[in-house]
């Protein structure tokens, strides 16, 4: 092959011939890894396909330069893209073919633009992009590429991207647990490596490529079964604007997972689902324009667990407001989603969160009400119907810790399930919050500003005055309340407009009140509540 030390047309065309040898070599290795989103062995079929629509839009076509060239490869990709990867494939080549637009050759800082307009193309058209996929990946290949001119060349570039993607690739296992579960890397990523050290030879001529290590997955023991499908459309859009793309998101987001809505040319859009229930899909795409060149396939998924569930196919996820609590308890090994204050969880969020630990059996935790009913709505949707999904009701963070502070892998899992409910429902909950307008309670009037407690949900004291002393005021009096019908640990996740040195006052209360009580305070980011107290 004939090495160039910068892009141009011819190279582009070099490039995807051998990414189409490289991923038919590799296409029963990529579908071999296949786990997530859905163990349907065919993300290397995928990129194959799609790249292969590339290649053939090329031949015999007449291209002055790269940027035209990406841009015919891209419009095809786009077209014929299959699945999740095929489609973020065909978004690497629009972003790249939209930076390198009326460029006849690429350089080095050219080409590195041109990947990191790659990644952003790609990650946009995501609804939702998961740590541990191809977008990873990608990301990391964007973030290590050199930013402005520089004097590294187009091979130089290449070689880098493609020696950082095979880095980031190598530590999908540590972010995604369906990939550390299964003992596999990423298998969309994997293809994203042999497309970039497909770049590499194309550049150096040199057939080299950073060693991958990849444990292969089997299925054979897995029963297959179609209970999802693999919704996929072109959809032309008349007038589309940003809030209709997001409706249509967020439509697809509410029937299924894996939501892909990728710009494919003026006014039209690749659209991706994974969902039960096809004719919905197609219905949330006609609320906005006109479906085209609708593909359908079923995926198969494993049938349903054996009552007795292994420690290894069992998980234990949360659900929280503060991102200070949800680094609190992701550290403690446990897949956390954090949502804004007052917010919801999207079902979309839910549904890659449980599906993400790739086990059986699914205990949620929920740190509050609605939370909780989100949760809980989530449960019986058809994309979870292959899991037991159980949500322990939780009405405080306080309460999600006191369940995860009892949970054993090692149990059963309904008795852990039943332990966690014990724990939860045995832990009082308390809480200090600022009054943001004057109210009448059970208490008394209370005026904006002032310090409110509550226990279990109902107002028990008002402190008016000083800022800091009300706050202080309320907390141990709310915390006095609490213990007066015993306790022997108490829990407090300090809010992000927590007062100074709230902390150090409540343990020096303690040690005076209540010696024989132990205390634990962390900080909860939470933005509602002052102060969370916990029990038990």
């Amino acid at each position: 092959m004939r090495p160039s030390d910068d892009l141009d047309s011819d190279a582009v065309r070099r490039w995807i011939d051998v990414c189409v040898r490289d991923l038919r070599a590799l296409r029963a290795e990529i579908d071999g890894i296949n786990v997530y989103p859905v163990a349907d062995s065919d993300t290397g079929s995928n990129l194959l396909h799609t790249i292969t629509a590339a290649r053939e839009a090329l031949e015999g076509t007449a291209v002055p330069g790269a940027g035209e060239a990406l841009a015919v490869a891209a419009e095809a990709a786009v077209h014929a893209a299959k699945g999740n990867s095929g489609i973020i494939l065909s978004q690497v080549l629009r972003g790249m073919a939209s930076s390198a637009a009326g460029v006849d050759v690429l350089d080095g800082a050219a080409l590195a633009t041109a990947l990191r307009s790659a990644d952003s193309a790609a990650t946009r058209a995501v609804a939702r992009p998961v740590a541990g996929t191809m977008l990873s990946v990608l990301h990391a290949v964007s973030t290590a590429l050199p930013d402005g001119d520089g004097d590294t060349d187009a091979a130089g570039v290449a070689t880098l991207a493609a020696k950082t993607a095979a880095e980031a690739l190598a530590n999908t296992p540590n972010q995604l647990a369906a990939l550390a579960v299964a003992g596999v890397v990423d298998a969309g990523g994997r293809g994203l490596v042999a497309v970039l050290d497909a770049l590499v030879e194309t550049l150096t001529g040199q057939r080299t490529s950073v060693p991958v290590q990849v444990t292969s997955h089997t299925h054979a023991d897995e029963t297959p079964a179609p209970r999802t499908w693999e919704v996929m459309y072109l959809l032309t859009v008349p007038d589309p604007t940003p809030g209709e793309l997001s409706g249509l998101r967020k439509a697809l987001s509410a029937l299924g997972d894996s939501v892909t809505v990728a710009e494919a040319g003026e006014r039209e859009y690749a659209i991706h689902v994974h969902c039960a229930d096809i004719g919905a899909a197609l219905e949330a795409g006609l609320d906005h324009g006109r479906p085209h060149h609708v593909r359908v396939e079923p995926l198969l998924t494993p049938g349903p667990a054996e009552p007795s569930v292994a420690a290894a196919d069992r998980a234990v996820v949360a659900v929280v407001h503060g991102q200070a609590l949800a680094d609190l308890i992701g550290g403690e090994g446990t897949p956390v989603l954090v949502v804004d204050a007052d917010g919801e969880p999207s079902t979309e969020d839910l549904l890659t969160l449980v599906t993400g630990t790739a086990a059986a059996h699914v205990t949620v935790l929920a740190g509050g009400v609605r939370l909780t009913a989100a949760a809980e709505r989530v449960t019986g949707h058809p994309m979870l119907e292959d899991r037991d999904v159980v949500v322990v009701p939780c009405a405080s963070p306080v309460q999600v810790l006191a369940a995860l502070a009892v949970h054993d892998p090692e149990r059963r899992a309904g008795a852990d399930v039943v332990a966690m409910a014990e724990a939860a429902a045995a832990t009082r909950r308390g809480e200090v919050v600022v009054a943001a307008e004057d109210a009448i309670t059970w208490v008394g009037r209370a005026t904006a500003g002032d310090a409110v407690g509550f226990i279990d949900g109902e107002v028990v004291l008002i402190e008016p005055g000083d800022v800091e002393r009300r706050i202080e005021r309320a907390a141990t009096g709310v915390l006095d309340r609490m213990l007066a019908v015993g306790g022997e640990l108490v829990t407090v996740l300090v809010g992000e407009h927590a007062p100074d040195g709230i902390t150090d006052v409540l343990a020096e209360h303690l040690r005076a009140e209540r010696p024989d009580v132990e205390l634990v305070c962390y900080p909860g980011g939470q933005t509602d509540a002052v102060l969370l107290m916990g029990v038990e």
